[in-house]
């Protein structure tokens, strides 16, 4: 067995206003981590609040989502934002939710990017250090989840941040062990059963099926299921139910 102890998390907060997409509630539930949205791809006071109040009550840890500025786009656009910029950018979403974190008295536990600036992180090495300078702007050793092998986690290892590697159950892997990009077919895994299986596979075996059909090595702390994914929070809940059959434990890595 790879890992006896594996954190779940999953994105929340992913609303705006009247608009909703995460079933925050339920997902909590379930998780050990949660992925806040910080305001630049989703969410708002409101929804940052609310969220940090139920995950404190459940003992869910706390992280910020980061992203670039994009609510039109989900944060899932190419962005070139100047890496100075962007450290402030990254600081300011951390601080936001520590308001909310402290209120619920809890506090923002981890920083993990979303989607185009984590994919982004994976290869570009001024923009990983840039989201690393961030979080140390911000205050505090935090731990940033990123993908194993990425630029971002080395930075932040270099930088004397903790690097907790990540493994997505429901994203689809190419051969080099990076997610395939959500413009190409199939990237997204949508099949419930699929989804369990791969999480197991993560756990115990230490990797997962690639696109093509090869084994990928993906050594993973935290497995991640995505909150906008329809269904999500009774696909994690059977997540958590086949990796702790699996004789694997469900724990936050914070």
């Amino acid at each position: 067995m790879i890992q006896d102890v594996i954190d779940l998390n999953a994105d929340l907060g992913e609303g705006f206003g009247r608009w909703t997409l995460t079933d925050d509630e339920a997902l909590l539930s379930v998780v050990t981590s949660a992925n806040v949205a910080c305001g630049f791809h989703a969410g708002d006071p409101s929804v940052m609040r609310r969220v940090c109040d139920l995950a404190a009550e459940r003992g869910v840890r706390i992280g910020a989502q980061v992203s670039y500025r994009d609510l039109a786009g989900f944060g899932r656009r190419a962005m070139d934002v100047p890496p100075d910029e962007l450290a402030a950018e990254v600081a300011y979403q951390i601080g936001a939710l520590r308001v909310f974190a402290e209120a619920a008295g809890a506090e923002v536990a981890y920083v993990k990017p979303h989607g185009a600036l984590y994919n982004r992180t994976v290869r570009d090495g001024e923009q990983a250090r840039a989201v690393v300078e961030g979080v140390r702007l911000a205050g505090g050793a935090l731990p940033v989840l990123g993908l194993p092998g990425s630029q971002l986690l080395s930075v932040a290892e270099e930088l004397g941040l903790r690097p907790v590697r990540e493994a997505f159950a429901d994203r689809a892997y190419t051969p080099e062990g990076t997610l395939v990009p959500r413009r190409e077919p199939d990237a997204v895994v949508e099949d419930a059963d699929a989804v369990v299986r791969r999480s197991v596979a993560f756990a115990v075996d230490g990797g997962v099926e690639a696109i093509d059909g090869s084994q990928v090595a993906v050594a993973a702390r935290s497995l991640c299921v995505h909150g906008d994914t329809p269904g999500a929070a009774a696909i994690a809940a059977r997540v958590r139910v086949a990796l702790e059959a699996a004789g694997v434990k469900v724990g936050a890595f914070t």
